[in-house]
């Protein structure tokens, strides 16, 4: 019964996809031409099917383990097994996807925040790093921010664009969450020039630390 819901779910997964889609995302490395929106419809009458979710990841299929993450109970997964996945996790969007669909959710989540951030990988590291950046929106309370301050100012301008790109996000999210740290954390995005340049659409906010934290804390008091 499982076997014949896994081959008619990738077969499904197979009609959805679109040669189209599939250029532009591997333009960002992402492997798959299933359109998002249609995955998400899927998901939604598969419901939380766990044993199905642990089999269309096993396929090491990007559009099927996208599909994993959705109908799967992230409470439902051991320390161990999430630390595996995300070290096989090959494309930006299923790595992604798994920290702030699943992982988040688990109640291992700490304990990973903390191996990953000091993990020698840097893709595993960013995904420490981005845990840390949810904590600091929600969960500050017990984080050294001067500490991930000083490791950001010493390590971020030279790291690898995964892992520049996450700890650039917890420098922007602690000077939009904390008054008291943000004079540093501009200061520290305007010396370091990370992502100064990065092209940015007409209506979107830059992801230039200085210009994120100011319009982010403008948007605050506006409200």
């Amino acid at each position: 019964m499982a076997e014949t819901a896994l081959a008619q779910v990738m077969a499904e997964l197979a009609e959805l996809e679109d040669p189209k889609t599939r250029e532009v995302n591997e333009r960002h490395g992402d492997d798959h031409g299933v359109n998002l929106s249609k995955l998400r419809a899927l998901a939604k009458r598969l419901k939380t099917q766990q044993e199905l979710a642990g089999q269309l990841w096993k396929t090491d299929d990007t559009a099927a383990r996208l599909l994993a993450i959705l109908i799967c109970r992230p409470k439902a997964f051991e320390r161990d097994e999430l630390d595996a996945m995300l070290r096989e996790a090959r494309t930006p969007k299923v790595h992604d996807w798994l920290v702030n669909y699943v992982v988040k959710k688990n109640p291992h989540s700490e304990e990973l925040r903390l191996a990953w951030s000091a993990d020698p990988d840097p893709v595993v590291a960013s995904a420490g790093w981005a845990l840390t950046t949810e904590r600091v929106a929600k969960k500050p309370d017990g984080l050294d921010l001067t500490a991930l301050l000083d490791v950001i100012e010493a390590e971020m301008k030279d790291a690898p664009d995964r892992l520049q790109w996450a700890m650039n996000h917890c420098l922007a999210q602690i000077g939009i969450e904390r008054a008291e740290h943000r004079t540093r954390a501009i200061d520290i995005g305007e010396r370091l020039e990370v992502l100064k340049d990065y092209p940015t659409p007409p209506g979107c906010t830059s992801p230039f630390a200085p210009i994120w934290i100011n319009e982010m804390v403008r948007r605050q008091h506006a409200e």
